[in-house]
C-alpha cells in the first residue's frame, strides 16, 4: 500500500520548497495555522472519561491518519500533523493545535524535516531547543509529554545533498536523555525500523522515509503503549467509542 500517493508529491515538495501557505484570506501563514482551524473550532471538550491525545508532527504523523484501523481509530487522538514542517513551524503552532485543545497528553515526532533543510540549514542544538521549548510549553498546561525518536532513513529523495544518518542518531540520543532526565515517556521507533544501515527496513517504507502501511503497523502498538504509561488509559483495541 503506497501511503504517499504521486498526486500528492508535488503538493510535499511544494511545501518544503519555501512556499507560504495561505490563510483564508490569502495572508501569509508560514506555520499553517489556517490548515486545522476549523476542526480545531468544532472539537467538543475532552473529559475525564475520553482523555485526549494530540499528536504533533509533519507527513509522518499526517499520512497515518490515512492508515485504516490504525492509531486514530481512537477518536480520542487527534492528528495534527502537517507534511514539510519543521521543528519552528510546529513551535509557532503548538498553542493552537496543541494547549488549546486540551488533551491529558501529546505526542511529539519532529526533527526529520529540519534536518532535510526544509525550512533553512538547522543545527541539532536548533532542532533540540525547538523541541525542548514544546516540551515545557506542555507542562506548563499540565499536559504529558511523549518524546518519539526520529524515522530512519539514509537520504531525503527532496534533498539528496543532505547525509542524515549521523545528524539522526545525534538527535536521537539527545531525545531519549532528555526524556530520561525530565521523566518524559520515550517512544524509539528508530530501532524496530532500521536495517543494517541505520535506514528505513524496505518492508516499512516505499521511499525511505515515509512509512508505509507494514510500517505504521509497526509503530501503532508503540505508540498506544506509550499513551497508557503517560497517561494510564488502557487501549488494547485502539478505539475508543464514538461521541
Amino acid at each position: 500500500m503506497n501511503l504517499l500517493p504521486r498526486c500528492l508529491i508535488a503538493v510535499f515538495v511544494a511545501s518544503i520548497a519555501g512556499h507560504a501557505a495561505a490563510d483564508g484570506n490569502g495572508n501569509s501563514d508560514w506555520a499553517n495555522l489556517a490548515k486545522y482551524r476549523a476542526e480545531n473550532a468544532a472539537l467538543v471538550r475532552p473529559d475525564a472519561a475520553h482523555p485526549r491525545v494530540v499528536f504533533m508532527g509533519d507527513s509522518i504523523t499526517e499520512f497515518w491518519g490515512n492508515v485504516p484501523d490504525g492509531i486514530f481509530a481512537n477518536r480520542d487522538y487527534v492528528n495534527r500533523g502537517i507534511s514539510g514542517q519543521t521543528t519552528p513551524q510546529m513551535l509557532l503552532r503548538f498553542r493552537a493545535d496543541v494547549i488549546e485543545l486540551k488533551p491529558a497528553a501529546v505526542v511529539i515526532l519532529a526533527g526529520t524535516n529540519d534536518i532535510a533543510g526544509n525550512t533553512g540549514p538547522a543545527t541539532p542544538e536548533q532542532i533540540e531547543g525547538n523541541l525542548a521549548s514544546m516540551v515545557e510549553l506542555a507542562q506548563a498546561h499540565g499536559i504529558k509529554v511523549i518524546l518519539a525518536s526520529l524515522l530512519p532513513t539514509t537520504h531525503y529523495d527532496w534533498a539528496p545533498q543532505v547525509q542524515p544518518v549521523a545528524k539522526i542518531a545525534a538527535v536521537n540520543r539527545w531525545i531519549e536523555d532528555y526524556a530520561r532526565q525530565h521523566k518524559l515517556v520515550y517512544i524509539d521507533y528508530h530501532t524496530p525500523m532500521a536495517d543494517a544501515h541505520a535506514g528505513m527496513n524496505r518492508a516499512y517504507s516505499d521511499d525511505g522515509v515515509h512509512p508505509n502501511a507494514a510500517g505504521y503497523k509497526v509503530m501503532n502498538p508503540l505508540a498506544r503503549q506509550a499513551i497508557v504509561r503517560a497517561i494510564g488509559k488502557h487501549d488494547a483495541h485502539g478505539t475508543s467509542s464514538a461521541r
